[in-house]
């Protein structure tokens, strides 16, 4: 079958955060299983990036753009002439559409809020080509730019799921924010999200050497960005009321700045005189994310809305107990096998920081099972079921 994936950010250009890790994985996966497989993305500054990643497939000249190949997924980097946060405006993809996209049997559009995915829905449409849509928990307009979300739904979004043969959730949760906004619950197709395990686990050390964190002081951890949605905010305050209590209780926060939150937490981290305990690092990737994960005691994912959590499952998998909140649709997942799930507030995560550094045998407990939990976060499964849907969709249009 031949599967065209749709996404706004792709590898080498993790730094978005779980889409480009998701789409790799599944579209890497599909290719295993015999599919002919491309990724339609936007181009990041692709021959930079790798050009500080040597070993790595080169990329080469398409009609369209640069294009890579790499473990049997071919990637057509479309140039970016605008962009306003992660979308863009990509000016070639008119051109691919009206060359190639006849060649597919089926495709799948990750996220919303961007051009490229609403009209190569528009466009599968007209061809009859049956496209699915994955919304990545960006159905629900929340926090940043609210007003131009409604106005995207309202022009572009609504259109583009109404026309969807399937639309994708990846947690009970997130189904229910989609048959909320009046999305037709038999058009819903839920499946979870997985997590690739490194080849090797880094040692542990590195991390805290290169933020200047003792090795014997407990360590909680906040990898992803510092947005208002996930909440590092709230977990600062949590963890200055757990380290009135533990004097040796340290914080990192890992990821890009959005929206000016880091020299929030900095203030604050000054205001609460904690400036020397909490440390903050810019975003990481590749080993250095993995010995982060290794490095800390305790995961924290303190998201306000989070359609899934991606790294609480990494946590899982370096074996780290996490901590995460009700509205993370990992949370049914982890809650009491490899972690706590608790209410959205400062005093419900402080609460669970004591009880896992006070407890000793809950903290040991937990992080025995992360090795049972990251069995039920494999990528084989979701793999399996895009190929079932894919088939059968495939089979429908040919009907």
């Amino acid at each position: 079958m031949r599967i065209l994936n749709v996404t706004q950010s792709y590898a080498p250009f993790l730094e978005f955060g779980g889409p480009p890790e998701k789409v790799r994985a599944l579209s890497e996966g599909l290719a295993h299983l015999g599919h002919d497989v491309t990724v339609l993305t936007a181009d990041w500054g692709l021959d930079r990036r790798l050009a500080l990643l040597p070993g790595e497939p080169p990329a080469g000249d398409s009609p369209f753009g640069r294009k890579r190949e790499v473990n049997g997924v071919k990637a057509i980097y479309l140039p970016n002439w605008l962009h306003y946060h992660a979308a863009s405006w990509n000016p070639a993809l008119p051109r691919y559409l009206r060359a190639r996209l006849e060649n597919f049997d089926v495709v799948h559009i990750f996220g919303l809020y961007d051009l490229l995915g609403f009209q190569t829905g528009a466009a599968a449409a007209k061809r009859g080509i049956p496209y699915i849509v994955e919304p990545i928990g960006m159905f629900v307009p929340i926090v940043r730019n609210v007003r131009l979300k409604r106005m995207y739904h309202a022009l572009f979004g609504r259109q583009m799921l109404l026309g969807a043969a399937a639309i994708i959730a990846t947690s009970e949760q997130e189904k229910t924010e989609l048959i909320g906004g009046g999305i037709a619950a038999e058009k819903i197709v839920l499946r979870r999200n997985g997590v690739a395990p490194p080849a090797r686990i880094p040692p542990r050390g590195t991390f805290r050497k290169s933020l200047g964190i003792p090795a014997d002081a407990p360590l909680v951890l906040f990898l992803g960005r510092l947005s208002q949605k996930k909440s590092p905010n709230l977990l600062l305050k949590a963890f200055a009321k757990a380290a009135t209590i533990h004097s040796t209780l340290r914080l990192a926060f890992v990821g890009p700045d959005e929206s000016g939150m880091l020299a929030r937490l900095q203030r604050m981290a000054e205001d609460l005189h904690l400036a020397g305990r909490v440390h903050f690092s810019g975003p990481v990737s590749g080993e250095a994310k993995w010995g982060a994960y290794v490095d800390a005691d305790i995961f924290v994912l303190p998201s306000q809305n989070e359609n899934f959590g991606n790294t609480a499952a990494e946590s899982v998998a370096a074996g780290t107990p996490v901590i995460v909140t009700n509205q993370c649709g990992i949370a049914p997942l982890l809650a009491d096998v490899a972690g706590l799930a608790v209410n959205h507030d400062a005093d419900s995560l402080a609460g669970a920081l004591l009880r896992l550094l006070d407890d000793r045998a809950l903290y040991q407990g937990l992080k025995r099972r992360c090795s049972f939990a990251l069995q039920q976060l494999d990528w084989e499964t979701p793999v399996r079921e895009m190929d079932s849907l894919f088939q059968g969709l495939a089979g429908l249009a040919k009907s």
